[in-house]
């Protein structure tokens, strides 16, 4: 007798047969199975007579097996015969995002080009009408043939009953969400992932860079916009997963990194059972011994005269080593170098941390450039911003010759340099100054960059101090069809104790 179809031993089409089951939640069973005909193996989802959504599981299956992206889990079937669903695809083996970030953060050109695959795979799918709605770490796989592989997609969302009103900002704050994980190794959206939770700031989630040291400025931002759906750096949301791949073409790929484990990657969410399948999977290789090779006869013969060529080799470097000895002793020796006659050791450079900062436009009708932002520039938190007005020309509409952020000190302070990160559009023109007071005539340009962007570093041509510091904008950067500069981040070096 047979044994029943969704059971171990049964088989499906007669052709699938089911080895393993992998897990079971809410009338729908995951099994490892052997498709016979090809002789491989593969992954069923079996849905019994009283799941609920069985016709829609079905159809998202099917719709998902007609794309071709190999960065998608492939269907190989879908049908419902005899009362009996299920959906066939592609077993899956490498390691999770979860697993990758188990340990730590990923690199983040690494993690950036794990997204960027994911993203542009996603995006092919919505240019097919399909979304995945689910994209959490467990779904991105990076496969034992050094690949990414996205698992179930429009399948899960079926699955769990999910439905979008805006399908492509769901998936592009998904893709987000998997960015932010690769690059924190914390999860900042709902539900048990199996990774700590985003930390928060006042109830909001903090941004990359506030949780792991490295991270550049520009994935701090292409994260924001996507997860958070906002603008950053005045660059707007990232609202569809084509916006998350375009913003990360040009992150170069790394060369792939070899898996440390095959655990099966599966096509539900569920953990594999520790069978004999993964159990070999993450045995390391036996070693074996090489065999030797056969003795040649005449072998002494061969040892004799490799035995006189080293002596004449050891000979002859003895009597090299000997006259060299000879002619550098007759040579006199050159004094030691004193450690006392060295330079001195340059100043220690010091960050000086303003006592105050301030929107600055002495030229204005209303003296004022928004005064309330200013310390958002000086908080150390690369995600906040202080900005100008909105001008109609980059010359700050011929209304006035700049407009800046003021710095007060606190007191008397030496000038290093003053590193200041801008937005990533080009255009702005910035200069130093420095003085003892807050006005615009006693304030000395000490530095100045032109059609400049992102990180910049302003130093003093000749030592500098004072009690006050302006980033002085002369030109402004484009800013949604006007013009706009602006400051994310201030940093006062000081050479010497401060």
């Amino acid at each position: 007798m047979s044994a029943p179809a969704v059971e171990p031993g049964g088989r499906l089409a007669d052709r699938f047969r089911l080895e393993d089951r992998v897990s079971e939640s809410g009338g729908a069973t995951l099994w490892k199975a052997i498709d016979e005909v090809l002789a491989r193996p593969v992954c069923v989802l079996t849905l019994s007579p009283e799941f609920e959504r069985t016709v829609e599981v079905v159809t998202a299956a099917r719709g998902a097996s007609r794309l071709t992206d190999p960065r998608l889990t492939q269907v190989f079937d879908a049908a419902e015969e005899d009362g009996q669903a299920y959906v066939v695809s592609e077993w899956v083996t490498g390691e999770t995002l979860t697993d990758m970030v188990s340990s730590g953060p990923m690199a983040p050109e690494r993690a950036a080009a794990l997204v960027a695959e994911a993203a542009e795979a996603v995006t092919h799918a919505h240019e097919s009408g399909l979304a995945h709605l689910c994209l959490t770490p467990d779904r991105l796989i990076w496969t034992a043939g050094s690949t990414v592989k996205l698992l179930g997609l429009a399948v899960d969302a079926s699955l769990c009953a999910m439905e979008s009103e805006d399908p492509a900002r769901d998936d592009a704050q998904g893709l987000g969400r998997l960015l932010y994980t690769a690059l924190t190794g914390h999860w900042p959206g709902e539900g048990d992932v199996g990774l700590p939770p985003a930390p928060l700031d006042d109830g909001k989630v903090c941004t990359p860079r506030q949780v792991t040291a490295g991270v550049p400025g520009f994935l701090d931002a292409i994260t924001c916009r996507a997860l958070m759906q906002e603008p950053r750096r005045g660059l707007p949301a990232l609202a569809t997963p084509a916006d998350v791949a375009e913003a990360l073409a040009e992150v170069p790929r790394p060369a792939p990194v070899p898996v440390s484990g095959l655990p099966p990657a599966l096509s539900l969410r569920a953990e594999a059972p520790d069978d004999t399948d993964t159990r070999q999977s993450r045995q390391p290789p036996q070693r074996t011994s090489a065999p030797r090779a056969p003795q040649r006869s005449g072998g002494m013969v061969n040892r004799a005269m490799i035995t006189v060529v080293i002596i004449l080799i050891i000979a002859a470097v003895g009597i090299g080593a000997w006259t060299l000895g000879q002619s550098l002793g007759k040579r006199p020796l050159a004094p030691a170098a004193s450690s006392s006659a060295s330079e001195p050791p340059a100043p220690k450079i010091v960050t000086v941390k303003p006592s105050r900062a301030d929107g600055f436009d002495p030229l204005g009708s209303d003296r004022s450039e928004h005064p309330d932002l200013a310390r958002l520039a000086v908080d150390g938190k690369p995600s906040t911003e202080w900005h100008t007005d909105k001008y109609e020309s980059p010359q700050l509409g011929r209304l006035k010759e700049g407009v800046g952020l003021i710095l007060e000190m606190g007191k008397q302070t030496s000038i290093s340099d003053v590193v200041v990160t801008l937005g990533d559009t080009p255009g702005s023109s910035i200069e130093l100054k420095v003085g003892n007071s807050a006005d615009l005539g006693s304030l000395k340009t000490a530095a100045k960059q032109e059609n400049v962007s992102g990180t910049v570093t302003l130093t003093p041509e000749k030592a500098t101090s004072g009690q006050y510091v302006l980033i002085w904008f002369t030109r402004l950067p484009a800013f949604e069809g006007k013009f706009r500069g602006t400051i994310y981040d201030v940093v006062v070096h000081s050479p010497g104790s401060a």
